[in-house]
């Protein structure tokens, strides 16, 4: 049994302090537009925008977007929100914010080792501890596989060198199954409930954006999550390197904003659940709300990176270029910001 390892939250060193698919966008990050009274972002007194995905009807910055108080907090720093596009995988936003397209985005430490096995043009600056409730192996009820074990000889959906990857490799390395005696099924997984509820894969390695709708069905439960895997997954917040760079204060109220927001969502999770809407397929309803908010609730806070966070994101690199998932390991290290001495 995984023993949950206790936060001692510090800042990083000094030494490491550096200097989905979206919608074509403009590379300005600057708007001539006055900016109300807030305080001038720079020297040209420019209102900075923050391009961010659009958030959806769920979550921190769902509610900030309705209630307008994330671009009161942005706009005593000289900034606003420009949301683009929609929130999903890492991957395409990570190639969003290297192609100047975007400036925030989340995902988690899985989807950003491979992404920063590339070519990286961002850098991480907040981290939630892994989601020890949301994320894991899920299994159709009746379906037979009782254990990890079971898996061996089965097909498994995952998302390439991302969480889903990740879990199910975590999974098999901690029963000591070698990889290649379960079968990787690369799907997206935002196609990949038809396949699973249809049966054309035994399992789904997947988190919570996906999973909830799942157990909510009341037809699919975790063989393993996050806890019992022992997953390092950590959910990150990243920012384009050049933002990052030339608004620090903005990253900096930003970081505040979203700290002081997951830690209310924390107390109070179904405030931050159908912020638009309650009904359609956005909403999240009966069995799968009750899910939800109990993830959500047992979930972690947005926080600083701290030293004990980036051990454990080296060792996720470290398994990842064991399990040939990279090349070679990622130096996570190198591209990460104490956003506590951002000012």
């Amino acid at each position: 049994m995984n023993v949950t390892r206790p936060r001692l939250r510090t800042t990083v060193p000094t030494a490491l302090l550096a200097a989905a698919a979206l919608l074509a966008l403009s590379a300005c990050s600057t708007s001539d537009d006055s900016n109300n009274g807030s305080v001038p972002a720079g020297s040209s007194g420019k209102t900075v925008d923050v391009r961010i995905p659009d958030p959806g009807n769920s979550g921190v910055l769902a509610l900030g977007k309705k209630d307008g108080s994330l671009d009161k907090a942005l706009g005593k720093v000289g900034a606003r929100v420009k949301w683009t596009g929609s929130a999903g995988p890492f991957a395409p936003a990570a190639q969003a914010m290297n192609a100047d397209q975007l400036d925030i985005a989340t995902g988690s430490i899985t989807s950003g080792i491979t992404s920063l096995s590339q070519r990286p043009g961002f850098k991480f600056f907040t981290a939630v501890d892994p989601d020890a409730k949301g994320e894991g192996i899920l299994v159709r009820d009746g379906s037979g596989i009782e254990s990890v074990a079971d898996l061996v000889g089965k097909k498994v959906a995952v998302n390439q060198g991302g969480t889903g990857e990740y879990l199910l490799l975590k999974a098999l390395a901690k029963e000591k199954i070698p990889a290649d005696k379960v079968e990787r099924v690369y799907l997206r997984p935002d196609q990949t409930a038809a396949v699973f509820n249809a049966g054309q894969v035994d399992a789904w390695a997947v988190w919570a954006t996906y999973a909830v709708a799942e157990i909510g069905s009341g037809k699919a439960h975790f063989l393993a999550d996050g806890e019992a895997i022992g997953s390092d997954n950590y959910s990150l917040n990243a920012v384009r390197t050049g933002f990052a760079e030339q608004h620090p204060a903005v990253v900096r109220a930003l970081y505040d904003y979203l700290h002081t927001a997951s830690v209310k969502e924390k107390k109070d999770p179904a405030a931050y659940l159908n912020v638009f809407t309650d009904v359609g397929p956005t909403a999240v309803t009966g069995k799968a709300k009750e899910v939800q908010t109990e993830i959500t609730a047992a979930s972690g806070t947005v926080d600083p990176i701290g030293p004990e966070d980036i051990a454990r994101f080296e060792s996720v690199a470290a398994f990842y270029a064991e399990q040939k998932v990279t090349k070679e390991k990622v130096d996570v290290a190198a591209h990460l910001l104490d956003v506590e001495k951002l000012t």
